[in-house]
């Protein structure tokens, strides 16, 4: 089901000093940073690979990756795997009895579909299923994602 891990996720308070060491002290090209209004967060990836990492950084405190520092400090926020097709991926954990977050779904950065398996059913990991947007619609085979929006409900 699985192609490969897409990216992990991490948690930080701000970008700024996150990047410092991730971008400059440990020599990870940045590739992508956006702000996504609608889920709270400054998000950036860097290159690991074919992979990368994505910080998190909320808007406010009040966010859903305000509320996961606030209760769990900064720190792996979800682990993504890239699927080739989400609809497909969300029928198989739907037949495995797995618990889901999002029972369809929705649109990340870069156009990605992305969708979330619930913590509960993964082991206390927040589990991010992600499907690049086709190639010239954002896609670079890597998605930053929704799951600021889940931090603070999914990992309770």
């Amino acid at each position: 089901m699985f192609d490969r891990i897409d990216h992990i996720g991490i948690a930080v308070p701000e970008l700024e000093p996150a990047l410092e060491l991730w971008r400059d002290g440990l020599g990870m090209a940045l590739s992508h940073r956006e702000v996504v209004d609608e889920q709270g967060v400054e998000a950036a990836l860097l290159d690991v690979g074919e992979n990368h990492v994505e910080l998190l950084a909320p808007l406010g405190p009040e966010t859903a990756v305000g509320k996961f520092l606030s209760k769990r400090g900064p720190g792996l926020h979800h682990v993504a795997y890239q699927v080739h097709d989400i609809d497909e991926a969300l029928e198989s954990v739907k037949r495995q009895g797995l618990a889901l977050i999002d029972q369809q779904p929705r649109i990340g950065i870069r156009n990605s579909r992305v969708a979330f398996i619930n913590p509960s059913a993964t082991g206390r990991v927040l589990v991010e299923l992600v499907e690049p947007a086709p190639a010239g619609h954002g896609a670079d085979g890597a998605a930053a994602d929704g799951a600021a929006a889940l931090a603070t409900k999914e990992q309770s």
